[in-house]
């Protein structure tokens, strides 16, 4: 099948930043902009879901978060895409199955804040994610030691890369993650829908 995906090379290495963006905020730039840096990323692509699984509320309208995407970034090395939407997928296991197969030349590392890290257990066919692609951990605010004495960190210690090895993750074979402490501001999707900022946009 063919998917509408961003512009790729064999042998690029891609961080993947899943969510479903309502909204996209400063915050997940800058989280994108370190996991360029830190990981020693070609690119990053938001892959902006339908929908999460574990809320029980829906977001947004898709082509509303996008377009919110896209207007928010300015960065030639960060895209957006709705793979997701496209393939059909709920979960993130499915959507890196058919990704690697759509762009079998590419490597593609998991990236995902501390908090995800902390509940990954939880996810559907997590061990699939482990030992699939290589995993980029950014730290948030007030969730480093939760994060490292999870469920997953507990039973993956031992692919675990040092922080000052994070530029050879994308090189690494799964399972392989590693844990950077990144300095981030608390700016979250759910504060921003509190404060009604999101709310009041109108749909694109």
């Amino acid at each position: 099948m063919q998917y509408q995906l961003p512009h790729t090379r064999p042998g690029m290495v891609i961080g993947l930043l899943g969510g479903s963006f309502d909204p996209p905020h400063a915050g997940h730039v800058h989280i994108s902009r370190e996991a360029l840096r830190r990981f020693a990323l070609d690119q990053v692509w938001w892959v902006v879901s339908p929908g999460n699984p574990l809320k029980s509320r829906g977001p947004a309208p898709l082509s509303r978060r996008m377009a919110a995407c896209r207007a928010l970034l300015e960065h030639p090395r960060i895209r957006v895409t709705d793979f997701e939407a496209q393939a059909g997928t709920r979960y993130t296991a499915e959507t890196l199955r058919l990704l690697q197969r759509a762009r079998p030349g590419v490597r593609f590392v998991w990236l995902m804040g501390a908090d995800n890290l902390a509940q990954l257990d939880q996810w559907q066919d997590w061990h699939e994610i482990m030992h699939r692609v290589p995993v980029g951990v950014l730290a948030r605010p007030g969730q480093r030691i939760s994060a490292r004495m999870s469920k997953a960190a507990r039973l993956y210690r031992h692919a675990r890369l040092p922080g000052r090895q994070g530029r050879i993750l994308g090189q690494a074979a799964p399972p392989a993650w590693c844990f950077v402490n990144v300095p981030m501001t608390a700016m979250s999707s759910t504060a921003i829908r509190a404060r009604g900022d999101w709310t009041g946009l109108s749909e694109t």
